[in-house]
């Protein structure tokens, strides 16, 4: 029995229990509903406690924000004065909850919320997990750090403003123009007829030119062969010329290269399931009652398409 004992109690049978997420779920479980038996006691035993302590701690945090401001040293009556506020604050705050006026008050509880949240994140923030561990997290999720394709390149802009239905046309006879001739040459100047547009992007992502030129010029862009003038290629603006630099195709980094984003994502992973368990328990002790949506009479607040299909409870 001895050797029982001894087997459960094992380092090593430790060390597993310590890093099954149940566990964790456990300990979130029990920190939570202490935290809120303490505050549900909270308001009764501020209003019946008349003391209210100021320690060396206290103090010391007061003169740590107090210089982390760039102040000059506190002086005595300075100081006095931040206590007294402390003091103020304190007697404001209890008498506050002896009055109830934290109940039903959208940014106090915004700000629990708030908390709840943090204290989550600070539990995953706890767990260290070692290098095989990640590696196998990360074979798992590789595609969440996959790195895009992006490009280097020149572009020749022809406005419609200018030019009109023949723009198009403009820009064929501008790329015969410019056949065989390099990318910086004093042709390249004489041709374009605007400064609504940079004429060189380096190293940008197809995100980044799909938001500055528009889908059509993105699509095409990346097709587009390197070393001399294409196109033209039509945008948003008009039609451009393309004289493409580098391409940068997409790839997934190598664990090495982005360990460290990997164990900031691994842990984000444990805080978001932290927090999904400690709620589905938090959850399971209320009865939910949502009114049927389809009851609600929501006027012109929506489209009477989506009103008309609110038929069923939002929490079953």
């Amino acid at each position: 029995m001895q050797a029982a004992m001894h087997d459960s109690c094992s380092p090593a049978r430790l060390r597993r229990l310590l890093a099954e997420p149940l566990f964790h779920f456990f300990v979130v479980g029990a920190f939570v509903f202490g935290s809120y038996w303490l505050l549900d006691k909270a308001p009764d035993e501020a209003a019946s406690n008349e003391t209210i302590e100021i320690n060396a701690d206290d103090i010391r945090q007061i003169v740590i924000a107090w210089m982390a401001q760039g102040r000059s040293p506190l002086t005595p009556e300075q100081l006095q004065r931040l206590i007294d506020q402390k003091i103020a604050d304190e007697v404001l705050f209890r008498e506050g909850l002896a009055l109830g006026l934290d109940r039903n008050d959208e940014i106090i509880k915004r700000r629990i919320v708030q908390k709840m949240d943090f204290l989550a994140a600070d539990i995953a923030a706890l767990q260290e997990p070692d290098k095989a561990t990640l590696m196998g997290w990360f074979s798992q999720n590789a595609d969440r750090f996959a790195q895009p394709r992006r490009v280097t390149f020149r572009q020749l802009y022809f406005s419609p403003d200018q030019y009109g239905a023949t723009t198009r046309d403009v820009a064929v006879a501008a790329l015969d123009t410019l056949a065989g001739k390099p990318a910086t040459s004093p042709e390249v100047a004489s041709l374009t007829n605007s400064y609504l547009l940079r004429p060189y992007y380096s190293d940008i992502t197809q995100d980044a030119v799909l938001k500055e030129f528009g889908p059509d010029f993105s699509a095409a862009l990346f097709t587009l062969a390197p070393g001399g003038w294409r196109g033209p290629v039509p945008s948003g603006y008009g039609w451009h010329l393309v004289w493409i630099e580098a391409l940068k195709p997409g790839r997934i980094p190598a664990f090495e290269e982005a360990e460290a984003d990997i164990r900031t994502a691994w842990i984000d992973d444990q805080y978001q399931d932290i927090k999904r368990a400690a709620l589905e328990e938090m959850w399971s002790h209320y009865t939910v009652d949502v009114v049927p949506l389809g009851s609600v009479d929501f006027g012109e607040l929506v489209d009477p398409k989506v009103a008309d299909a609110f038929s069923q409870p939002l929490v079953q």
